[in-house]
Order: C-alpha cells, then structure tokens, then sequence
C-alpha cells in the first residue's frame, strides 16, 4: 500500500489513502437492515423537509417554539445523511473503502449534528420552560431574536469543537491496519488505529461527549423538574394537565434520543463485554432512528401543525 507522508515539526506523520468499514462481519440480516435504514432515510428526508415547509410558510408559525423545531428538522436531515447514504454504499453495494479525507468530512458532519441535536431539545426544553414558569414574561424570556441567538451560538460552538477535534486527526499516523469496525468513520475507532499517540484525540473525545451529551441532558432535566413544581402549585387540575400535555411531544423525543445513548455506555462501562456487532447495531439505530420519528412526532402530537398539514391537504385535493 503506498502511503502518503508529510514532514511535520521533524515527524513523519504518515496519512493512508483511506480506510474500510468493516462492522456488522457476523450480523446475518444485514441487507434487509440496510435497507430498512434506506426507508427510514427517504422517511427522514420527506417528513423533516415536510415540517419546514409548513413552519416556513405559515406566517402564524414563525413563533421561538417553531423556530427551534426548524432547527432541530435541519439538524436530523443533516445526522442521517451523514451516515446511512455511505451505509449503504458500505454493506449493500459492498463498497467499504473511504477516501481519507471523505472520511475526515464524514467523521465531521457526524460529530456536528449529533451533539447539536442534543442541543436542539434542551433549546426546545427551555421552550417549554419560559411558556410554563413564567407565562407572563414569556414574551419577553423568549422572543424571536432571543431563540435565534440561542440556536445560531449552539451551532458557532458545536461547529469551533467538532473542527478542532477532526483537525488534530490529521496530526496522527496511520503506518498499520487501516480496517475500522463501526458503520462509519467513526471518530474513536480511527484514532485508536493510530501508531503515534492519540491521548489528545481520546481527550477531546471523552470531554465533548461529556459536555454535549450530559449538559444539555442535564438542563433538560432541571427543566421538567421545575415544570412539575410549578403544575403541582397550580390550584386548577385541569390547567396543571394542560400544560403537561404541551410537553409530551418533547418528552418523546427527549426519551427516544437519549435513552438509546445512555444505555449503550452504561452496559459497555458497567455490564462487561457487549458484542461488537450489537453494539454496531445498536449505535447506528440510536443515532438513525430519532431524525426519523422526531417530524412524525411533531406532526401528529403538535396541533397547529396538524391543522396546517391537513389545510394543505384539502387545498391540494381542491386543486385538483
């Protein structure tokens, strides 16, 4: 195999000219779930651009709350384009080398949408907050420009991160195996193959997945703490479950992204050895299948954008 070497700061830092995926080697099925992943992907795609078409062209929606659900459509458009189009050129046109620097750029798009999604939902959490605590200053906690900035320094900061840490992987060398067993080019698995030391790459890693996984978790969860607080001193019933009913479509979609995750770490750390292709497996369905159920959610749990999406329908069928 030729390599690419470059000299730097009097190192050989040594570059192959890409690497092969190599996950799911003992999984039986693995076309017929390729495939699925194709129809949750084509799912993704209809349903998220969908939903911004709604919210985009109905002047009554172009409220915060909607404006963080645009940002979150985006978001899950952009996580699953990143991985399950490259799937399927892996394990079902049984194509699995990439190109070094695709996988970088891969490995980059990856590591922006999934921690800003994480975001997404504590921005969306904070929604819900402002319009349940406090309802008399919800216009001015949470306006427009105010849930612009918040969206757009989620992403100045995800993106200075995620650019970094790609970055400092082009200080490593790759002089041995170049066969990564994941369904990407997943960041851990690539440095890990590195014959230079990778402590700086392992540190970012640990420290992001940390900060962007468990800080927004976290707020999440002080939110609804507070929500609940405030419901419980509520002295009507009936306007106590009003309000949590407001929060279901996000609880869902806190529940169906967060869970997943956490459960894969926390048998990997305390439960011993889980098997490489069910941890595959199981990771490439944590981070697949929330872009796809998130605007389905939305569209039958949210009530102005169900009675916008049925509009138009029956302006479609009168059309025609």
């Amino acid at each position: 195999m030729s390599f690419l070497r470059t000299a730097l700061n009097d190192s050989l830092i040594i570059h192959p000219p890409g690497f092969y995926i190599i996950g799911f080697q003992t999984f039986p099925f693995i076309s017929v779930y390729i495939i699925f992943l194709a129809v949750v992907y084509m799912v993704t795609v209809l349903f998220n651009s969908f939903l911004i078409y709604i919210i985009a062209f109905n002047p009554c929606l172009h409220t915060p709350k909607f404006l963080a659900v645009i940002n979150l459509a985006v978001i899950d458009v952009i996580l699953n384009t990143s991985v399950i189009p490259g799937m399927i050129k892996t394990f079902l046109l049984k194509d699995n080398f990439v190109p070094f620097n695709l996988c970088l750029v891969q490995m980059c798009v990856y590591y922006a949408a999934l921690p800003l999604e994480s975001y997404a939902l504590a921005i969306l959490a904070y929604d819900r907050l402002i319009a349940i605590c406090f309802p008399l200053r919800h216009n001015s906690f949470n306006t427009l420009r105010i849930m612009s900035c918040m969206v757009s320094l989620s992403w100045v900061y995800v993106l200075s991160v995620d650019i970094f840490a790609t970055g400092i992987m082009t200080r490593l060398s790759f002089c041995n195996s170049v066969r990564v067993f994941s369904y990407f080019c997943d960041y851990a698995p690539v440095f890990r193959l590195a014959c230079n030391d990778f402590t700086m790459q392992r540190t970012v890693a640990s420290t992001a997945s940390i900060v962007n996984l468990m800080g927004p978790f976290t707020f999440i969860l002080l939110s609804y703490f507070s929500i609940l607080v405030t419901v419980f001193r509520m002295k009507s019933v009936s306007n106590g479950i009003k309000a949590l009913t407001t929060c279901i479509e996000h609880l869902i979609l806190v529940v169906v992204f967060y869970i997943p995750i956490f459960s894969i770490f926390l048998i990997g750390l305390y439960g011993g050895t889980i098997d490489p292709d069910q941890r595959v497996l199981s990771l490439s369905l944590a981070s697949c299948l929330p872009p796809c159920i998130n605007p389905i959610i939305y569209s039958l749990k949210t009530k102005e954008i169900e009675t916008r999406a049925l509009a138009l329908v029956r302006k479609n069928k009168i059309g025609t």
